[in-house]
This record gives structure tokens, sequence and C-alpha cells, in this order.
């Protein structure tokens, strides 16, 4: 029996205006129309829209209790809804549906793997939790950890290994049964750049080689430029969707950073002096140009002696498209989280 979760005297729908919201004539894997949940008097998920291609992977960009993880244990039938609909390969699933989990391939925000046990004793019990043959996930798992270049070490405790080891052995156990999407919360969260540039290696590979379907959460607009499409959350509502391009072409031309003692007066020199939008974010005075570098000189020429400490330009990147729709910086909205 199909299940879609609808409050009394309402029927889930979806925004013409929602470009996530449109039904990709049967090319979507996995789409959500109209999620709405709250806890308590807060409300979390205020009618998410997404959908997430054969082979294709799709971020979930935002700071920390803006409702990303949220959208995942629903999706686990870990919390319930209070609106929406899931549909899997287009057609309607209850949250957390046996035939959903059976072809999603999970990596939590918190290490889950049993530090005590070696990566193969890990493997094997997740294996045997599956109802996966004994020969067949052997096979299986040697293949993985030697594409997760993890076999030389399959046998030692998990608690001798780096974090990145253990994220990609996480990585490990959510393909095991062969699952053709993958959920992950937060998949680079603690990682140097090493270990980093090596996980997405082997995402990317993935869905090259296997059509996997992968959907991902962060806070990093770093790794999220590295996923084909993303959705910029806010609040508990989808603000903008796109391509990175796409998205970043909403930042007028470059963005120029300017540093002083005294950032308020810098910002108010600006606008008084050459009428241009200043704001002050992360200790900076940041103000977007179609040419910085013709503007740069005159900025230098036209603010009082004294006031500038330095000036740099760079292109746009998805934390400035953040910055452009709500106002603040994703490092501040983390940061207020927190708090």
């Amino acid at each position: 029996m199909q299940t879609v979760v609808t409050p009394v005297g309402a029927t889930a729908s979806r925004s013409a205006r929602d470009p996530l919201a449109i039904d990709r004539a049967g090319k979507d894997r996995l789409t959500i129309r109209d999620l709405r949940h709250s806890y308590g008097a807060r409300e979390v998920l205020k009618g998410l829209s997404f959908s997430v291609g054969r082979g294709e992977v799709v971020g979930l960009l935002g700071p920390n209790g803006c409702g990303k993880s949220t959208t995942f244990q629903i999706l686990l039938g870990l919390v319930m809804p209070v609106s929406g609909e899931i549909l899997l390969d287009g057609a309607a699933v209850a949250p957390g549906d046996r035939r959903l989990r059976s072809r999603v391939g999970v990596v939590f925000q918190s290490g889950s793997v049993d530090l005590r046990l070696s990566a193969r004793e890990n493997l094997l019990l997740s294996a045997r939790l599956y109802g996966m043959n004994r020969e067949i996930a052997r096979s299986r798992l040697e293949e993985l950890l030697r594409f997760m270049e993890l076999g030389d070490r399959a046998d030692e405790p998990v608690i001798k290994w780096s974090g990145g080891m253990k994220r990609r052995l996480e990585l490990v156990r959510a393909l095991l049964h062969e699952p053709d999407t993958l959920l992950l919360d937060e998949p680079t969260s603690g990682l140097d750049e090493a270990s980093f540039q090596r996980t997405w290696d082997r995402i990317l590979s993935l869905r090259d080689a296997k059509k996997l379907s992968v959907l991902l959460t962060t806070h990093r607009p770093e790794e999220a430029e590295l996923c084909d499409r993303v959705a910029i959350l806010d609040g508990g509502a989808i603000v903008a969707e796109g391509t990175p391009s796409e998205l970043k072409a909403r930042v007028s031309g470059d963005v120029i950073s300017l540093e002083a003692d005294d950032l308020e007066a810098l910002a108010r020199d600006v606008e008084s002096l050459l009428n241009l939008k200043a704001r002050v974010i992360e200790e900076r005075v940041v103000i977007e140009h179609e040419k910085g570098h013709a503007l740069i000189p005159r900025l230098v020429e036209a603010l009082p002696p004294g006031r500038l400490r330095s000036v740099s330009m760079r292109r746009p990147s998805l934390a400035d498209v953040f910055v452009k729709l709500t106002g603040r910086s994703l490092r501040s909205s983390v940061e207020e989280v927190k708090s």
C-alpha cells in the first residue's frame, strides 16, 4: 500500500514556481514534495521540495539547525513528518518504507562503526543485519575495501584508524548491500584536506561507474560546489536551487574584500563616497562589482588615508551566494545555532 503523509483536509501539492518540485519526466530516483515538520512550536521544515536524479549528486547546503538532518531522519523513518510526500521512482512511499531503506545506503554525521572491531568484522556484522549471503558479502566487502584503499589495514581495530579512514569505512558499509542511492549527512565533517579530496574522489567515481544517486547535507560551500545540483536551505526552507555555476551567477562579477581597523566606518565610507553597497561579513567589508580590477584603484584613491588595511579580489563562491540570499554568512549562522 502506498502512503502519503498529509494533514487532515489538506492535499500534498507542489508549487509551479519551485524548480525543485517539478517532476522531470521520470528521470528522478527520489522526490520530496512539501515536507513539513515541527518540534513543538518550532517549525523546522517549511514545505521542503527537491529531487535527486539517477546518477546525480545533490547537495543540501545550509548551517546547522536549518533542517538538513531532520530531512534525513524523516527519509529513514526515524521521525514522522507533519505532512509531505516521498516518491521513489515516481511511486509514493511512506517515510522509512522497506522499499526505500533496502535501496539506500546511509552515512550519518556521527561515526557509528564499532571501534573495538576490525573493519572486516564491522562489515561482516552489517552484512548479517542486511541478510546477505556470507560468501557474497565477503567478496563484496573485499572489493570495496580495495576501492577505498583500506584493504591492507582491514584486520586492525578501527580505533587505530585516522578520521578519514573511518569515514571511508562508513562509506564501504553504506555500499555493502549495493544500494542505488546514498544519503550522506555531513560526510567530510572534521576531515583534513587530503581525506576530503580522497573521499570525494570515491563518491564521484561511484556516481559515474554505478549511476549512483547521492543526496548529501553540508555546511561547507567548497563541498557543495562538487555537487551536480545544490539546494540552499535557510530556516527550514529552500531559498535557491541550481547547479553551482547557476547559483554563483547570482553574485555580480567579482567579490572584493577589504580589511580595516574600523569595519563599520569603512563600510559607510564605501557607500557614501562610491555609492556602492558594502556588507560587514566575517571581519571584512565585502563588495560585489562587475569589474573588480577597475574598482580597486578607485577605492584606494577615494578612501581616507589609513582607513584601508588590505584589499583582495576573487570570484564568487557559494558562501557569497548564501550571504546575498540571507544577509548572513554560513559561518556566523553556524555560530548562532551553537550559541
